[in-house]
């Protein structure tokens, strides 16, 4: 890849003036990995000083998964979006989108892609990429976090280029990009394994399209996960044991299948407790992002490939990998995130799906996103893409919550974004409840019996015992008696 280049060269502040009020602006990156970092935050600067000159500054902002925090906070903080899609987590905009000062859509990051393709959410006026190399022709390298940037870069009229020094052009060579056509026009999808690879290890931009680069030196904002508690190893250890038992049975081959892992506590301790444990044979992972605890897995031998969206991993874990690149480069391929979230890719690889709920209800209903039922925490994210398309799909969580406060195991879920129908597994550090071939009033006496906290289990039974007769018992006057509890006490039990 060439380095020299002949677009115009700007800085933060001077691009953020080629984004006007009202426009749509695409930010490239998957989570905080690979997300532009000065240019967002310019445009925020940008609209505090046009707000305070009584001018209006308003933008739709769309992204591939999260960007990083600080991101999201300078935009909200500023006032500057009017409409956010389809995933964040930040606390200033969750704050601003659960006021109503922000419109906000979750979508599964699956569709994100072509949603844009079709034109369903409309024309790009601006896309905001990160870059480790670029040349004369267009030919852009991204750089740790892959999402939608391909095609936020097609789609969009004008696009500015973060060239960022910090990451290495190396990793163009474990980047695997590839458009998926239309409709009548789409073919199979020819990954048959985690780490076959199908496209370019860059994309590629009409020059005149290419309206500024801004050159950064900027780490990715990845923070590291908190040390492991009781409580998610217990639940690791549940997980451990029922995959183990699976593999025994013959329910799961003997050589696994891919896992797909979710990002959190929860998931970084059963990707160790999987490693760690000798008699769990070694695994490969299709899935949306690679944690610092994967790169750890993989020198050992436990993992023996990731396919993902982005490397979300610390600065530190990530210099480790670039001094490391002879051996990481076999063992990681990144994809837009179409591809990576793909329901064909993970139907037929057989994944298995591990993500973390908010809510459980005693019928195997999730709930990933919303506090009682009215407050946004991030989004679904690609929880659906996995779970509805996997050959196993597990949904993790403590049994409480605030000190026991709050049960995650309740009657009926506020908010459903994964229902019984899909749901197969269901694991706390009380145990673990396997759904599969049964009626929903087994369900729920498994759910109830194995997952829920011993405090709870008595009202979650006498629920369950004197619910109406039907298919599914609800009791429609006092489903949610749980939850006006605590927002009544501070206790769903008084």
């Amino acid at each position: 890849m060439n380095p020299i280049y002949k677009f115009p060269i700007m800085t933060a502040e001077e691009a953020a003036e080629l984004v006007p009020h009202g426009a749509k602006i695409a930010l490239g990156g998957f989570t905080p990995a690979g997300a532009p970092k000065v240019v967002p935050k310019a445009i925020a600067e940008r609209a505090k000083e046009l707000h305070n000159q009584g001018k209006e500054y308003k933008l739709d902002v769309l992204t591939g998964a999260s960007v990083s925090s600080s991101i999201d906070d300078k935009l909200a903080e500023a006032e500057a979006v009017r409409w956010r899609a389809p995933y964040q987590s930040s606390r200033l905009m969750r704050q601003s989108i659960n006021a109503d000062k922000v419109e906000f859509v979750d979508m599964h990051l699956s569709e994100i892609s072509q949603m844009v393709d079709y034109g369903f959410l409309g024309e790009i006026d601006v896309a905001i990429i990160e870059a480790s190399a670029l040349d004369n022709r267009g030919r852009v390298c991204l750089t740790t976090g892959i999402g939608c940037a391909p095609t936020f870069a097609k789609k969009a009229k004008k696009v500015i280029i973060e060239l960022n020094s910090y990451h290495s052009p190396r990793l163009s060579e474990i980047t695997d990009i590839t458009f998926i056509k239309p409709p009548p026009n789409r073919y199979p999808i020819p990954i048959y394994h985690p780490l076959d690879k199908i496209g370019l290890g860059h994309i590629e931009i009409p020059p005149e399209k290419i309206a500024a680069v801004v050159e950064t030196h900027c780490p990715d904002e990845v923070t590291p996960f908190g040390e492991c508690d009781d409580i998610s190893r217990k639940i690791a250890a549940n997980l451990v044991e029922f995959m183990l038992n699976e593999i025994a049975v013959g329910r799961v081959p003997g050589n696994f299948l891919p896992l797909q892992s979710g990002v959190g506590n929860i998931n970084n301790a059963v990707l160790k407790a999987l490693g760690e444990n000798e008699d769990f044979p070694a695994f490969c992972m299709f899935s949306e992002v690679l944690q610092d605890s994967a790169v750890e897995l993989m020198e050992r031998g436990r993992i023996t490939g990731v396919s993902a969206s982005s490397l979300t991993i610390v600065p530190e874990t990530l210099q480790h990998v670039y001094n490391n690149f002879d051996f990481f480069s076999h063992k990681i391929v990144l994809r837009p995130q179409e591809l990576s979230n793909n329901p064909e890719l993970v139907r037929r690889l057989g994944v298995i799906a591990l993500n973390v709920a908010l809510e459980m209800d005693i019928y195997g209903n999730v709930n990933s996103t919303h506090l009682f039922g009215s407050s946004i925490m991030n989004g679904i994210g690609g929880s659906g893409d996995f779970e509805r398309n996997s050959y196993l799909s597990v949904f993790m969580s403590p049994a409480t919550a605030k000190g026991g406060s709050i049960s995650s195991i309740v009657p009926m879920c506020t908010h459903v974004d994964h229902n019984e129908h899909t749901v197969k597994v269901i694991v706390t550090e009380y145990g673990v409840a396997d759904l599969r071939g049964k009626s929903p009033r087994s369900k729920a006496e498994t759910i109830i019996k194995n997952c829920a906290a011993p405090e709870y289990r008595d009202y979650l039974m006498r629920y369950l015992t004197s619910s109406h007769k039907g298919h599914i018992g609800q009791h429609l006057d006092n489903p949610f008696e749980l939850h006006l509890n605590y927002l009544k006490s501070g206790k769903m039990l008084p």
